[in-house]
């Protein structure tokens, strides 16, 4: 009956590995190192190299060829130049200044950093200084924008032109003329950004005065 035990050793003799087992008791490796595999392993990586060098190198010559034939012909206004040649362009500071520049006056509309309140804050900002100040609408003909205060003045002075009356349809059956009460707003209203910039603006003012 067949065991998996191993054969008992006798006196004076060593154990002889079998076949699936590693003779570990020399303490290094007895085989060389497959010589010939290396050879091949390395011919073919060599192969490889050489067949995809030579892909890129005709992909690359069929479009430089393809876009030569888009360009056409060189004319007396055109001609070919190696890049390659001119090197590294040093960085004029004329053309990081006129960079500079173009990206300050960049034209609108930009890209907001905000949510657009600053915005609004900076358009009512413009709006107040032309209705609180005096400026020339045409010095040729003399026109002034005056302030609204002063509008109001010279409104409340003169009076309004009266318009005459509008020619009103009467209602049909049914319809009703709608009635308004109040004004439901004046027209204006500043942002809660702009509000709490002015209570800051406050705050600090109180601070300074202290």
């Amino acid at each position: 009956m067949p065991t998996h035990n191993q054969p008992e050793q006798r006196d004076g003799q060593g154990h002889e590995p079998e076949k699936h087992e590693v003779d570990a008791s020399a303490g290094y490796e007895r085989t060389d190192a497959n010589v010939v595999g290396i050879v091949v392993f390395l011919t073919a990586l060599a192969i490889f190299a050489a067949v995809t060098g030579l892909l890129c190198y005709g992909i690359g010559k069929v479009i430089n060829a393809h876009l030569d034939k888009e360009d056409g012909p060189n004319s007396k206004w055109t001609k070919t130049a190696d890049v390659r040649q001119l090197g590294n362009m040093p960085s004029s500071p004329e053309l990081r200044n006129k960079v500079a520049e173009l990206t300050q006056t960049f034209p609108t509309p930009r890209l907001q950093t905000d949510d657009g309140a600053q915005d609004i804050a900076d358009l009512h900002a413009r709006e107040d200084l032309l209705l609180s100040n005096y400026s020339w609408i045409d010095p040729s003909k003399g026109t002034v924008r005056i302030p609204i205060e002063r509008a109001m003045e010279l409104i409340a002075q003169r009076g309004l032109q009266v318009a005459p009356p509008a020619q009103v349809q009467p209602p049909m059956t049914g319809d009703s003329r709608p009635a308004i009460t109040m004004p439901l707003t004046d027209g204006f209203a500043r942002t809660s950004f702009e509000q709490a910039e002015a209570q800051q603006e406050a705050v600090r003012a109180q601070r300074g005065e202290q």
